[in-house]
């Protein structure tokens, strides 16, 4: 007999290949990224929300409840990741969700041979710098390399990217912060 931690790998294994087969079949490449797109939505808003966490957790509610809540809290998200969010919630299984996600993200990527980066900017990214940033990164990384640009205005300038848990960070906001901690540490009290 399996142990848990086989059974659980088994199932995230399942929700996120049934999520990935049915992306691929309903728009290739382009459907299986927008699901991953509404599966990192779906995370952080899970994340996010004790409440949330709490209602389609809770065993008190029948099963049928927790689908439907499930439904209804993600209306308006994609329906691919509807159905495998509510089926998970029926079957109390949304303490998976971040691992299926994880799963979904790295089987998407191998399956059509990308890497999706984060790219933080203060301001869009042009054509041109967007061409050189996507050749550098396929170089360095061994694969067509898909941009996720976020813009963000705290960073003050720069760039952050990030992909499969690494990050670069060249922002303005974190070299400030960086230069501010050596000041105080190598500040010793002595002549001005």
């Amino acid at each position: 007999m399996p142990n848990n931690r086989l059974l659980a790998k088994e199932e995230v294994a399942t929700y996120s290949g049934m999520l990935l087969d049915a992306a691929l079949e309903q728009g290739g490449a382009e459907r299986v990224l927008e699901v991953r797109e509404q599966l990192d939505f779906v995370l952080r808003t899970y994340r996010g929300n004790a409440d949330l966490r709490e209602a389609l957790g809770n065993p008190a509610y029948s099963p049928e409840q927790r689908h439907t809540l499930a439904v209804s809290v993600f209306d308006g998200i994609d329906p691919l990741a509807v159905s495998v969010i509510a089926v998970m919630a029926e079957r109390g299984d949304l303490d998976k969700l971040s691992s299926t996600v994880n799963a979904y993200r790295n089987a998407a990527e191998e399956k059509l041979g990308v890497a999706v980066v984060d790219v933080t900017t203060v301001v869009a990214l042009d054509d041109h710098l967007r061409e050189v940033i996507t050749e550098k990164l396929s170089v360095d990384l061994g694969k067509k390399v898909v941009l996720r640009e976020h813009i963000d205005a705290s960073i003050l300038g720069g760039i952050i990217m990030s992909t499969n848990g690494k990050r670069i960070d060249a922002s303005v906001a974190s070299e400030l912060e960086h230069a501010r901690i050596v000041l105080k540490e190598e500040n010793d009290g002595g002549e001005c």
